[in-house]
């Protein structure tokens, strides 16, 4: 069971943040949300506890959080709960503001840990992946939008700083070995998409801390992040030669929290058309993730989703 599989909870995650969106505009009724949001929450359990048995069970602890390929996917484990927190307190303020505090910890933690780990060792250039972000960067400005949510603005800051210059840092250094260094590995081709993660997840903080008003900063945010969607276009004949498996789920989480960004937008800018285009940007993201969720189904009964 390779760590990348939490990428499977992550992009769920972002399936219901998208529709918790959509509800919070006024476009739909709650239960769309709610049950992704429980759907979500079963799928980070099972993997989890899947994980831990393996792990424990060979005494591989450091070396699968050290690995420096699935390594960064381990943080996944510890992001999720941040969201699911969120979204608890709607309903549970004490118990989801305690949710969410127990995976910042975690991602914090990780972050820190595996920061060192790349320090320490003797890390080569060819073996970074946009996986690399994951951890402090994503992790970071997740935590911004979510403390956001929860009204801890000084918090909130805190965390989008701690993001975006890790976003700076580490960001830099993966797109260094992307442009210089041979191309990834077939199965690590999806991985890409997660390069359209850290400026829609900072977009979505910022506005979350700006109370929805799109000022120079929003605009900034949103207009890299349009760069890198287009980018993506420009990516899909290398993704037509990665084999299916949990790597194609990295599209998941970066491609639906792209689609929560242009929603917010156009409610914000009050664009002409906007209902129509909301529940375009939705319906297509949610078919889309329905397609991917079904032939995971059908691989894995096949036996040809997990390696060997």
């Amino acid at each position: 069971m390779p760590a990348n599989l939490f990428g499977i909870c992550f992009g769920l995650a972002g399936l219901a943040q998208m529709w918790t969106t959509v509800h919070e505009l006024g476009e739909t009724a709650q239960w769309p949300g709610v049950a992704l949001w429980l759907v979500t929450a079963v799928v980070w359990l099972v993997s989890v506890v899947a994980y831990a048995q393996r792990v424990v069970a060979r005494h591989v602890w450091r070396a699968e959080l050290g690995h420096p390929v699935q390594g960064p996917f381990v943080s996944l484990a510890a992001i999720v709960p941040m969201l699911l927190g969120v979204a608890l307190a709607r309903y549970q303020r004490p118990l989801g503001e305690s949710v969410f505090l127990a995976g910042l910890v975690l991602t914090l933690g990780f972050g820190s840990w595996i920061t060192g780990q790349w320090i320490t060792n003797d890390m080569h250039l060819a073996q970074w992946h946009p996986g690399y972000v994951l951890p402090t960067v994503t992790g970071g400005l997740l935590a911004a939008g979510a403390s956001a949510s929860l009204g801890h603005r000084s918090l909130s800051l805190v965390m989008f700083g701690y993001g975006v210059l890790c976003w700076v840092l580490i960001g830099s250094i993966v797109l260094l070995r992307l442009v210089t260094q041979p191309a990834l590995p077939d199965a690590l081709l999806p991985a890409l998409a997660i390069e359209v993660a850290p400026p829609v997840v900072a977009g979505n903080a910022w506005l979350t801390l700006n109370g929805d008003r799109v000022d120079a900063l929003a605009a900034g945010l949103t207009g890299h992040a349009v760069f890198m969607v287009l980018v993506q276009f420009t990516l899909i004949p290398l993704y037509r030669r990665a084999p299916f498996g949990p790597g194609y789920w990295a599209f998941a989480f970066s491609y639906t929290t792209a689609a929560g960004l242009g929603i917010r937008w156009l409610m914000a800018e009050q664009v002409r058309g906007r209902h129509e285009l909301t529940w375009l940007l939705a319906i297509l993201v949610t078919a889309a993730m329905a397609l991917l969720a079904g032939r995971t189904v059908l691989a894995l009964r096949r036996g040809m989703f997990l390696p060997q």
